[in-house]
């Protein structure tokens, strides 16, 4: 069977680049307006891409004087885009630290079902002070504790995704027998961080349970997606780094007892296209120049958990940042940004130029087949599965990808030219449908 690149189209205000709103052709307002996003969930589908997706956290991120601040709540969204939409999956962010398995159980179920099997929970533990204030706690948790208590909660939400059997409902008019009581299995989980009894209130979904990603790259991160995780998104600026992303976690995957085929890598890749290469380079330095750098310098110190101040704009890095170990927050970013900086030896202002389009992830400013050729490479030399397209300008950016790139894609033999039928997002994943834990199927004999 050929395989085929997964793209996922990571959707954020008006792009990716945090520049981006200040040109001509931006609308400040469109991070609050449906018909944005339904545009840009039609675009990705008309370039037959298999999910969007939405990022989110339980606080107001950062100054809102640097771009447009505050996000729909993205399960509500993508309700709505599942309405708007007919093949494309549908994954939302949503926190294991500061959420109840119960409630966001429902909520995913009733996406998966109201979509037709196109749900994806994007899992994450959030980091920074901002959010745990938000919710009664001091400070956040410790960084090992997030993922512990995130474990749990992945485990909850399994049993209570499968607490309803497929054939559950009868719907005997005859004998006046709706469902089956023996066919609901109650949850009864009492753990170290959740107390939950009964069986969830929603039928069992489309896929039995949305697909599950992660976005986690510290080791604490690897070794929860390896033991759940379907799809990874991930950041790496170099072919070497994302090839060694990729195998190591595959070989995590199967140590924990599962195949390495039953995880997707997608890296991040912020796409800057012009119809020659001076081109690209010349909307690249534009957005630049559009930069305000005390914003850029203010969330830089906050990464790097540094006193304001701290850092000079023509200056590199400073000597004796924290190390990895004694980060709490984002340890992944944190660990990329900062080897970013040193082994490029980049000012503090190239480093925020450099973070602007894609906090990290891989820039690539060129023509649509310099692009393609970048997908390819990755895909074919063991460094991906696919790419999180994140756009720097929207919906331009995104138009323009769908336009150029990928009828090239298409060409090679990469992406599908269509798609086959109204699959789940799982089946277009080449995923299984899960197993229902509490059905056991006889050996055969």
């Amino acid at each position: 069977m050929t395989r085929r690149l997964h793209l996922n189209a990571f959707l954020m205000n008006t792009g990716h680049h945090e520049a981006s709103w200040r040109l001509p052709e931006s609308d400040p307002y469109a991070h609050v307006e449906l018909g944005h996003y339904v545009r840009l969930a039609r675009t990705a589908e008309r370039g037959t891409f298999d999910s969007l997706f939405l990022a989110d956290g339980p606080q107001l991120w950062g100054d809102i004087a640097q771009r447009p601040a505050g996000a729909l709540e993205p399960l509500t969204l993508l309700t709505a885009l599942a309405t708007a939409t007919e093949h494309i999956g549908l994954i939302a962010t949503a926190s294991t630290s500061y959420n109840s398995p119960y409630n966001l159980a429902r909520k995913f179920a009733s996406l998966d079902i109201i979509s037709g099997g196109r749900a994806g929970w994007n899992i994450v533990t959030t980091a920074g002070a901002e959010a745990a204030r938000n919710f009664g706690l001091d400070a956040e948790p410790a960084h090992a504790e997030r993922y512990a208590r995130a474990a749990e909660f992945l485990d909850v939400a399994l049993k209570l995704w499968d607490s309803w059997e497929d054939d559950a409902i009868v719907a005997d008019k005859a004998a006046g027998v709706w469902g089956d009581d023996a066919k609901i299995h109650p949850a009864r989980h009492k753990g170290r961080y959740f107390s939950v009894e009964g069986a969830l209130n929603v039928p069992r979904s489309p896929q039995g349970h949305p697909l599950l990603v992660q976005a986690g790259s510290s080791q604490d991160g690897k070794a929860f997606a390896a033991r759940y995780a379907e799809a990874v998104f991930t950041a790496q600026q170099t072919i070497e780094d994302a090839r060694a992303f990729y195998a190591g976690l595959k070989s995590l995957t199967a140590a924990a007892g599962r195949g390495p085929g039953h995880i997707k890598v997608l890296p991040g890749i912020v796409p800057v296209l012009g119809s020659t290469q001076a081109e690209a380079e010349a909307n690249e330095r534009l957005l630049e120049d559009h930069i305000v750098h005390e914003h850029g310098v203010r969330r830089l110190e906050q990464l790097l958990q540094l006193e304001p101040g701290t850092l000079e704009l023509d200056a590199e890095l400073p000597a004796g940042l924290p190390s990895e170990d004694a980060v709490e927050g984002a340890k992944s970013r944190y660990t990329l940004v900062v080897a970013l900086a040193r082994r490029e030896r980049l000012t503090v202002r190239q480093l925020i130029g450099r973070l602007g389009g894609g906090r990290g992830h891989l820039t690539v400013a060129g023509t649509p087949e310099q692009v393609a050729d970048t997908i390819e490479t990755w895909f074919t030399q063991g460094a991906a599965d696919g790419f999180n397209i994140m756009p720097a300008v929207l919906p331009s950016g995104l138009e323009a990808f769908v336009d150029h790139v990928v009828p090239i894609l298409r060409a090679r033999g990469l992406l599908r030219t269509e798609y086959d039928g109204r699959h789940t997002l799982r089946e277009r994943y080449g995923l299984p449908r899960p197993a229902n834990q509490y059905v056991h199927t006889p050996a055969l004999v």
